[in-house]
């Protein structure tokens, strides 16, 4: 299936969660936000969310400053 990561389109197999999403990616659970579709979704359920062909899945890291 391929979905849109930060703008990106990527291919990734049927069924992957957020969860699996992020670990194909290498990406950081520690900081970050994930938006599916323009909702925010609780990390709690990361591993239970399975990402639709075609979603838009946004990581959003935060930074600090002033």
């Amino acid at each position: 299936m391929e979905v849109q990561v930060n703008g990106d389109w990527k291919a990734f197999p049927d069924g992957t969660t957020i969860a699996g999403l992020l670990d194909a990616l290498g990406a950081a659970r520690q900081g970050i936000a994930v938006a599916l579709d323009g909702e925010v979704v609780r990390r709690g359920d990361w591993a239970e969310v399975v990402v639709p062909a075609g979603a838009r899945l946004e990581i959003l890291t935060a930074v600090q400053g002033g």
